[in-house]
């Protein structure tokens, strides 16, 4: 059961309430909508350089004047927002005290493109054509402040910037409302747009991309990771609160943690050591073992630091083999801050479906990872203990701990 952790090391955890998923949103390179999200998952490698969305549109939302104000992270968690509560049963899934109703929805970098557009604007035009809304526009709370305004949810409303943990922590964050008693349904989840031409141009020049354009979690011939975009949002619920009224259940959260590694800005500690501690901790505030573990949706980036140290950590945890481990990131690419998100979501439709999707690009398994990686097509399963992982720039690490209802 999800715990309020009361000290570092979990000690004096205060057993919480039960968090229910019971709705789920996405919009990805792979897919616009949880099917053809799963779809996409179960599909081939895509090989190109970037995992944009294409034929994407939020006028629906906005409308053709307002669409002009508002940044592609904030429309892509809005759209994705929208589909998660009509999942959970449309806004009769929201109704109680609005007051208890809450919205945590982080990203890496905010409106990037638009801060590019406008930074152009006025080395171009001046300052006086700069536009008036940029602000609103590229501010990281943006989409979350969208969202609580379209559903009337006036209880906590925040936007969690840790890089590509974001989505990680910002489920984590608001389970952890509902389980402590503060709210009693959250919207959460992350959103980003970050393949403007000087997101492209730093992460490039650092040399974090790949340059075949495929990416290959865990692989011996991985070279970094593909840039990708979108948004995925849960609905999130008090266990009771869904059961009462009739609602599906993907599954339940039941536990989540957050570290740093205190090392570096964007490598990981050597060993995995922050990735460690964290699984350690989310099973903890669980009340699981490792050895109850079935799957890990892993970070996976495709980069060879991340893999490796994440693979070595795995092994620490579970030993080896060790459960089933997956990266969607062969398929979606790395949506920075959304990244956490969508596989929170993609594990949520792993529970629904009963299969675990494939590692997309994964031919030749690194010989240093003693770890089982699902390849070559999707896994039949019995969903159970799972694992959602993300570790950020900055040494950002989050787990959430998903469990099947008994």
């Amino acid at each position: 059961m999800l715990a309020l952790q009361g000290a570092a090391d979990g000690a004096g955890a205060i057993a919480g309430r039960r968090v229910a998923i019971t709705g789920v949103g996405v919009v990805a390179a792979c897919g616009i909508g949880a099917e053809d999200f799963w779809a996409g998952l179960l599909g081939p490698a895509p090989t190109t350089l970037q995992r944009r969305v294409e034929n994407f549109d939020a006028r629906a939302i906005y409308g053709p004047k307002e669409i002009r104000r508002v940044d592609a992270f904030t429309q892509f968690a809005a759209v994705a927002a929208e589909e998660a509560v009509e999942d959970a049963g449309g806004p009769d899934a929201l109704r109680g005290d609005p007051d208890r109703a809450g919205v945590i929805i982080g990203t890496g970098v905010g409106g990037l493109d638009t801060l590019q557009e406008q930074t152009k604007v006025l080395l171009e035009r001046g300052s006086r054509r700069v536009n008036p809304f940029l602000v609103p526009m590229i501010m990281g709370n943006r989409a979350a402040a969208d969202v609580s305004m379209r559903y009337g949810m006036r209880g906590p409303c925040e936007a969690t910037v840790t890089a590509c943990a974001a989505g990680t922590h910002s489920v984590g964050n608001a389970a952890r409302l509902i389980a402590t008693g503060r709210c009693d349904v959250v919207l959460a989840g992350s959103a980003e747009a970050p393949l403007s031409d000087i997101g492209v141009a730093g992460f490039a020049n650092m040399t974090a991309l790949s340059t075949s354009g495929v990416s290959m979690p865990f692989d011996t011939r991985r070279d970094g990771f593909v840039i990708g975009e979108g948004a995925g949002i849960l609905v999130l619920e008090e266990l009771e609160r869904a059961r009462a009224r009739g609602a599906r259940v993907y599954a339940e959260i039941a536990g989540a943690a957050s570290t740093a590694d205190a090392h570096h800005i964007t490598a990981p500690s050597p060993g995995g050591s922050g990735a460690v501690s964290c699984m350690e901790l989310a099973l903890r505030d669980a009340g699981l073992t490792p050895d109850q573990v079935r799957h890990v949706n892993a970070h996976g980036t495709s980069t060879p630091l991340n893999d490796s140290a994440e693979a070595e950590a795995l092994t620490k945890v579970f030993g080896t083999p060790g459960p089933a481990v997956t990266s969607i990131k062969g398929i979606t690419g790395h949506s920075l801050g959304a990244a956490g998100s969508l596989e929170a979501v993609a594990l949520a439709l792993s529970f629904a479906r009963r299969l675990i999707p494939p590692t997309a690009g994964l031919e030749q398994l690194d010989p240093d990872m003693q770890i089982d990686v699902v390849t070559g097509g999707p896994r039949a399963w019995t969903p159970g203990p799972s694992l959602s992982n993300s570790f950020g720039f900055g040494g950002h690490n989050g787990t959430l701990v998903y469990v099947a209802l008994d």
